[in-house]
């Protein structure tokens, strides 16, 4: 360990700050709490962190008291205007702290995001990880997400029993902020083409005449087949769309692919075909459906 890097304090004394408790935020905050830390969350609608009380979580009234003691603080927030306007309210640091606090960036942002950002976590006296994950709503009640990471040699440490406690598997990208952000669009990308693909194979084999099921048992468990297909292709055929991660937030994300790819120069035919298809189940009022609901489109 180099002389600057930041120590973890033992895993029992470790204090998180969990900013925002919605669909991943929640689950990840209990997760953190189970493995021993003492976790203070708060969220923009109090009534959705009310049932996070239980031991090693306490509810905190607004994000300053909530990252007071912390040593970690966790976002998990809808957009980087959300982050922004959250992380700025809390007080810029008036030196430079001696025990540095890691702000673990979980939230899908956009590359033109993290600049701003980094610039913020500077003025607050934060050290920034870039840090989205791959993963929905199961994956992280089950702390089974994938976390992609970029920041600070010096932070891995710190910030290691939260990774470890929300995640089966963290890759270190970079040592500085960007390069996890980047990545995550482009498997978001993926994960999209899979999703709309799945749905138009099934609205097809249905406008054919054919019961959609076919397609999911056809395939299952060869060359073309993925647990997340028949994941997905279960919620359509069936029309259960309890979220796990919603229309609204795919909007958002495939927006954020789009302006990625315009600024690198890349044609992203599929993924503007796909963001048109989720407007259209917004237009349904279904904007709080699960992703598979591109079936509706």
């Amino acid at each position: 360990m180099t002389p600057d890097a930041i120590s973890p304090p033992p895993r029992s004394a470790l204090c998180v700050a969990v900013l925002g408790a919605g669909l991943m935020g929640a689950p990840m905050a209990r997760n953190i709490a189970a493995a021993g830390c003492q976790v203070h969350v708060w969220n923009r609608s109090p009534d959705k962190v009310l049932t996070l009380a239980a031991p090693n979580i306490t509810v905190a009234a607004d994000p300053a008291e909530a990252v007071q003691n912390a040593r970690v603080i966790v976002t998990m927030l809808k957009d980087a205007r959300a982050i922004a306007e959250v992380m700025s309210a809390l007080p810029d640091a008036e030196s430079v702290p001696e025990t540095p606090v890691c702000w673990l960036q979980m939230s899908t942002v956009g590359p033109a995001d993290m600049s701003g950002l980094k610039t913020l976590a500077d003025r607050k006296g934060l050290t920034l990880i870039d840090a989205p994950v791959l993963g929905t709503r199961q994956p992280a009640e089950a702390g089974q997400l994938l976390v992609l990471a970029a920041g600070p040699d010096s932070t891995k440490e710190a910030v290691q029993p939260v990774l470890d406690a929300v995640g089966k598997a963290t890759r270190w990208l970079d040592t500085a902020p960007g390069m996890a952000t980047r990545l995550k669009l482009a498997l978001n990308s993926w994960v999209f083409a899979l999703t709309h693909g799945a749905a138009e194979s099934l609205a097809l084999a249905r406008g054919l005449g054919l019961d959609p099921e076919l397609v999911a048992e056809i395939l299952r468990g060869g060359p073309l087949d993925t647990p997340f297909f028949q994941m997905k292709a279960q919620a359509m055929a069936s029309g259960d769309f309890t979220p796990a991660f919603t229309v609204d937030n795919a909007v958002k994300d495939s927006g954020l692919i789009l302006d990625a790819a315009r600024e690198a120069g890349v044609r992203a035919d599929l993924a503007e075909a796909g963001l048109n298809r989720y407007r259209r189940v917004q237009a349904q009022g279904r904007g709080d459906a699960d992703m598979a609901a591109s079936i509706l489109a």
